[in-house]
């Protein structure tokens, strides 16, 4: 083998040096390809206590665990030769357009976490054409959502509260600023065993204490920006101090029924959705209530350990009432072929929470764009090697569920 030395004109063409990106939060999103990726950025800049308020669960986090297993044990099945150079990732849901099979789900104490707070996820989302859900436990009020998501879809999520007079002036707040939807959760009569917390002394305000204050030195953009912004407050509460396992205990009602849904319904005028949903006879009754959809989700594993999946259960739910109401699921989604497998499995719509606070905490706004950005590219991957050119084309012949927990047959 013959051998020159090589001419600079014939290197020129074969080498490219990557320009290099001269601020710092805009390469370090750039590097994350994944949520994971999003995720490890987001340890690094938060302090342990609200980062494990994020990334936590109840008890020993085995519902969390499985939920994510679930989207993990599937197998896709791919349709070869079709022309997919242009793919369709919009989708209708509750009378509106969504650019996109998902939403920001309703997240609490969302400003503790990263101080832009709902306002980022809020006009990221309004941008990405896709809803946004505020929750009662928001940190951002009512009408500074609508102010940050003007033309957008915003989703207002309901605790119901032993004062019922005092829940439904938020629900009046949330109709006279536009919100379109009424997400109410029901499956929080109580707090959940949320150990993280507990251990790390999370109340409202933050717990000083000297191990926080280590924690938090290798940490300071994070306390800069939480000491000279706005004091954290919620949207729905003057003030509280204590841990977060007390104000639910202290707010939420355990006795709240299907009657005091079927009165909630009576006064709201938009899309009525019920969030919480984990078992068929519970989805039945509310089809049978005519509400506009269920959202099957265990809490992202938050309430009751070792609850149901809401992806395995979502097959059987669909079949039996999916012709009726639309179906949304939601926890342990970390990606987009995530989504297209729910999507693929007769969810109509789908919600993010971690993977889009991992965003937040990662870069604020910016962050959250990326999130959503990542999402978009891993949905329109998957979709385009699934052969499949819109959302409706994607069906359950295009996943299988792969069987790792069933339940035991008595003789």
């Amino acid at each position: 083998m013959r051998r020159r030395i090589p001419r600079c004109r014939e290197l020129a063409p074969l080498l490219r040096f990557k320009r290099p990106t001269l601020r710092l939060k805009k390469r370090r999103l750039q590097s994350a390809l994944t949520i994971g990726d999003l995720r490890a950025i987001a340890k690094r800049r938060t302090p342990k206590a609200a980062f494990d308020y994020t990334e936590g669960a109840a008890e020993a986090e085995i519902s969390l665990a499985r939920a994510r297993q679930a989207f993990q044990d599937i197998t896709f099945h791919p349709s070869i030769l079709r022309d997919v150079s242009d793919v369709d990732t919009s989708v209708e849901v509750l009378g509106g357009h969504s650019a996109l099979p998902f939403g920001i789900a309703p997240t609490g104490f969302t400003r503790m976490m990263q101080s832009e707070g709902e306002i980022a996820g809020a006009s990221a989302a309004g941008a990405a054409g896709i809803p946004y859900s505020l929750s009662t436990m928001g940190t951002t009020s009512i009408e500074d959502v609508r102010a940050a998501n003007p033309v957008g879809r915003n989703w207002f999520q309901l605790y119901m509260w032993k004062d019922r007079e005092r829940s439904m002036a938020l629900v009046d707040r949330a109709a006279a600023a536009g919100f379109d939807t009424l997400l109410v959760t029901v499956d929080v009569p109580v707090a959940g065993a949320r150990l993280r917390d507990v251990r790390n002394g999370m109340t409202i305000p933050p717990t000083l204490s000297p191990r926080t204050v280590l924690n938090a030195l290798p940490r300071p953009a994070w306390w800069i920006n939480f000491l000279t912004t706005e004091p954290l407050a919620f949207a729905s509460l003057d003030k509280w101090s204590g841990t977060v396992a007390d104000l639910i205990e202290t707010m939420f009602d355990p006795t709240v029924s299907f009657e005091d849904l079927t009165w909630i319904k009576e006064q709201w005028n938009g899309k009525l959705v019920v969030k919480g949903v984990q078992s068929l006879d519970d989805a039945k009754k509310l089809t049978d209530m005519g509400v506009d959809a269920i959202l099957l989700s265990n809490h992202g594993g938050r309430q009751l350990d070792r609850a149901p999946i809401p992806f395995h259960l979502l097959p059987e739910v669909v079949r039996e009432v999916g012709k009726d109401t639309e179906i949304h699921v939601d926890t342990g989604i970390m990606s987009g072929a995530d989504i297209v497998a729910a999507i693929a499995m007769g969810a109509d719509f789908t919600l993010i929470g971690r993977a889009y606070l991992y965003g937040l905490m990662a870069g604020g706004r910016d962050g959250v764009d990326r999130t959503i950005e990542i999402l978009k590219t891993e949905i329109v991957r998957t979709m385009k090697l699934l052969g499949a050119r819109s959302i409706d084309e994607l069906n359950p012949g295009h996943v299988t569920q792969l069987e790792r927990l069933t339940p035991r047959r008595w003789s």
